[in-house]
C-alpha cells in the first residue's frame, strides 16, 4: 500500500477514535462511511472491517471511563450487558454473512436515520 494511502487511512482512524472515545461510542457510525466513501470498500467488507477497528478502540475507551471514574461504574448491570452485547455481535456477524449489500446499505441507512431523528426530536 502506498504511504499517502496509509497516511489517510491513519487519519481516518484517529478521527474515529477521537469521535469514540469523546462520545462513549458511535464509531463504527463513523467508520463505515468512512471505508464505503473515501476508500470504495465493499458494503460488507467495510461492515465486517469496522467491527475489528471498533473492538481495539472500545476498549481503549472503556479503561480509559473505568480509570477515570474510579472503577465506580462497573457493577452487575455492567456485566449483563456485556454478555447481551456479546451474544448479539455474534448473531449480527453470522447474519452479515447471509444478506445481500443492498439490503444491509437499507438497513444500515434506516438504523442511521432512526437514530439521527431520535437525537434530534426527542
Amino acid at each position: 500500500m502506498e504511504k499517502k494511502k496509509k497516511l489517510y487511512f491513519a487519519i481516518a482512524g484517529a478521527g474515529v477514535g477521537f469521535i469514540n472515545g469523546f462520545f462513549g461510542g458511535g464509531g463504527g457510525m463513523v467508520v463505515l462511511p468512512v471505508l464505503t466513501m473515501l476508500f470504495n470498500f465493499e458494503q460488507k467488507n467495510a461492515h465486517a472491517t469496522a467491527i475489528a477497528i471498533i473492538l481495539p478502540i472500545t476498549v481503549v475507551s472503556a479503561v480509559s471511563y473505568l480509570i477515570a471514574n474510579g472503577f465506580k461504574i462497573f457493577n452487575f448491570n455492567l456485566l449483563f450487558a456485556s454478555v447481551g452485547v456479546t451474544v448479539g455481535g455474534i448473531i449480527g456477524a453470522l447474519a452479515l454473512k447471509k444478506i445481500d449489500n443492498t439490503c444491509l446499505i437499507k438497513i444500515f441507512s434506516a438504523v442511521m436515520f432512526i437514530a439521527g431523528a431520535k437525537l434530534l426530536f426527542f
